[in-house]
């Protein structure tokens, strides 16, 4: 179930409010090609025999690369209508809590931690965690600001 708010000054009242995206796979396509495109070609993400006997015992994503997935996990999660566009404002926080091995399904809960008017428009804090199917522990947790821009 998403959060909905009929304009950006209503996000106030969505504060302590959360939502579930849907499970989404990690796969090593992805993880080769976020490697290519950052040049990031350690061998626990790309070597899938020697990450066997590693750390982890498969080869992991990236946490740059499970970081850079919040806007495809989060889609949907937050409804607004009365905004020309939404930004990324900024990072306050982020924990790497444990690496998404190649194959694995991971979804994001969503809570709207503040909203806060101004010249701009409105800035939103929102407290991600992205969980790993059949895993106790999220593979991270991410305090973001958006900026919403009423139309």
């Amino acid at each position: 179930m998403s959060i909905v708010a009929g304009h950006p000054s209503e996000l106030v009242g969505a504060i302590g409010h959360s939502a579930t995206g849907d499970w989404f796979t990690i796969d090593q396509a992805r993880i080769q090609a976020f490697a290519d495109a950052t040049e990031d070609w350690q061998w626990i993400h790309l070597d899938p025999e020697r990450a066997a006997s590693g750390p982890f015992g498969a080869t992991i994503a990236h946490g740059y690369l499970t970081l850079s997935l919040l806007p495809r996990l989060t889609e949907g999660l937050l409804q607004v209508d009365g905004a020309a566009m939404v930004v990324n404002y900024g990072l306050d926080k982020v924990r790497f809590l444990q690496p998404v091995t190649a194959g694995s399904r991971v979804r994001a809960v969503t809570e709207v931690t503040s909203a806060e008017g101004g010249a701009q428009g409105w800035r939103v804090g929102m407290r991600t965690t992205v969980e790993i199917e059949d895993s106790e522990r999220p593979a991270l947790v991410a305090e973001t600001v958006a900026l919403f821009i009423p139309a």
